[in-house]
């Protein structure tokens, strides 16, 4: 098995800096907390669609895929296909609902229809699944940098977040968007030629069909309907109710240039998810022993040329990093406007409003490389659907009557709904035996409290209703 040389090095090196140089150049177009957190809604298709890409293709449409597609085969790709249907559903449904709201958050809309209790507790659960987000692409760096250097898990964390920092708190959604792209055009270069290498080493067929239990590796529900249906699910809904999708949609300067970034986010996911597939189901049929979560560094730092390499394992690195980051971003524009200028200093201004949102991401790269350490040997994806299917528990419902349901549902059923939904999501997740996902126990919980009070509201139509500002 080869191993990394300066060339690699070289490689990685380069690349990042390129990135570093390009992040900390886009910070000196963000002048207030309203260019930081949706560029000024200001922002054309091409960038909107590379921050939604920036913050898609992360460690878990990658590493994370190759992992599970190395112990499972084809069912990892549900991971990316979900994000490509929730880009579509997305687009088409909730964007012009979302942007003639003239709101930052989520929170916000469920606030105004709901009040400020039900605001504030989506904030804070829906703040969890930001967190489990970016564990799962601190654990997908650690597979990365533990497999190239050699390094503790600890020294890996550290240098992933001081990357994480650099690339979103200079520059915020702009930022995200510019290097979005690149990051793009990176990842499906490694990508094609990484499908390249696997046919070619192949003899010009791609011998893992022929190598590999066709019924486990080459069926989507290998682990089993409810499971990989319960997936899909999962990312769906966490595409849709993600703050941090959210603020890059309001970015664009019209409806139909973010809704054109949505479609063609969900038309470039699908193939990259499938080609992590391919890397490893590849690294099954020919490194059977390896750690699973190292399958897609450890092929490209034994199949690319090393320059190539390098740069690729930087992708990597950048990919998640992206990722995180974004989830960073949506973490701190969350707590700042929600929480911080609601509860602490109402009078918050401009400037100080950009260094509250900036330091609140600190503060959700520190918590996250804390889940992380102790949580090493853990599947990337395990916390990435988790991280999607709390989204969705927390925030579909509220969100759904806040839009499109308004004056429909009474407040308190309202909050109940996304608390009972996330216990119910949790007690399933740890303590029942279960052959579906947990993602049906705690959204069925969600949908019943929401309908009754749907109910409650209509029997009390003619009182007033009541919303705590």
């Amino acid at each position: 098995m080869e191993e990394v040389n300066y060339i690699h090095i070289i490689g990685m090196v380069l690349t990042l800096s390129i990135i570093m140089v390009i992040g900390i150049n886009s910070g000196k177009r963000v002048k207030n907390a309203s260019d930081f957190s949706n560029g000024g809604k200001s922002s054309g298709t091409a960038l909107v669609a590379g921050a939604l890409i920036s913050t898609l293709i992360g460690g878990s449409s990658t590493i994370g895929t190759a992992q599970l597609a190395f112990t499972y085969g084809m069912t990892a790709w549900w991971f990316t296909l979900g994000t490509g249907l929730g880009c579509l559903l997305f687009g088409f449904i909730f964007i012009k609902p979302l942007r003639n709201t003239n709101i930052d958050t989520i929170q916000e809309a469920i606030t105004r229809e709901y009040g400020t209790v039900c605001g504030t507790i989506t904030s804070v659960l829906s703040s969890l699944g930001i967190i489990l987000n970016i564990v799962a692409q601190i654990l997908s760096a650690n597979a990365l940098l533990t497999t190239v250097f050699g390094i503790n898990p600890i020294m890996s964390a550290t240098i992933t977040v001081i990357i994480m920092i650099c690339y979103v708190t200079f520059g915020g959604v702009i930022g995200t968007g510019i290097l979005g792209n690149v990051k793009l055009v990176l990842t499906y270069i490694a990508i094609i030629f990484g499908t390249y290498k696997i046919w070619s080493l192949s003899g010009g067929s791609f011998s893992v069909y022929d190598s590999l239990p066709k019924d486990i590796y080459f069926n989507l529900f290998s682990r089993g309907l409810g499971v990989d249906l319960g997936s899909l699910l999962s990312v769906v809904l966490g595409v849709i109710c993600g703050q941090t999708y959210v603020q890059i949609i309001l970015s664009g300067k019209t409806h139909e240039q973010a809704i054109n970034a949505t479609i063609i986010s969900a038309l470039l996911m699908p193939p990259v998810g499938l080609g992590a597939v391919l890397i490893g189901m590849y690294m099954k049929v020919n490194y059977p022993f390896i750690e699973s979560s190292q399958a897609f560094p450890l092929f490209v730092i034994n199949n690319m040329p090393p320059l190539l390499g390098g740069a690729i394992l930087a992708t990597l690195l950048l990919a998640l990093v992206g990722t995180g980051s974004g989830m960073a971003l949506g973490f701190g524009t969350i707590m700042s406007k929600d929480i911080y200028k609601k509860f602490i200093d109402e009078k918050l201004d401009d400037k100080k409003e950009l260094v509250v949102n900036r330091t609140f991401i600190i503060i959700s790269f520190i918590i996250s490389a804390l889940f992380a350490s102790i949580n090493l040997q853990s599947s990337i994806l395990k916390w990435g659907f988790m991280a999607t299917g709390l989204r969705g528990v927390v925030l579909l419902f509220p969100m759904l009557g806040a839009l499109f349901f308004k004056k429909k549902v009474h407040h308190n059923f309202a909050v109940a709904s996304s608390i009972i939904g996330v216990v119910c999501y949790f007690l399933a997740e740890l303590f029942l035996e279960l052959s579906i996902d947990p993602i049906f126990i705690g959204v069925g919980a969600s949908l019943l409290v929401f309908m009754a009070g749907a109910i409650a509201q209509s029997l009390n139509k003619d009182k007033i209703i009541v919303t705590y500002k």
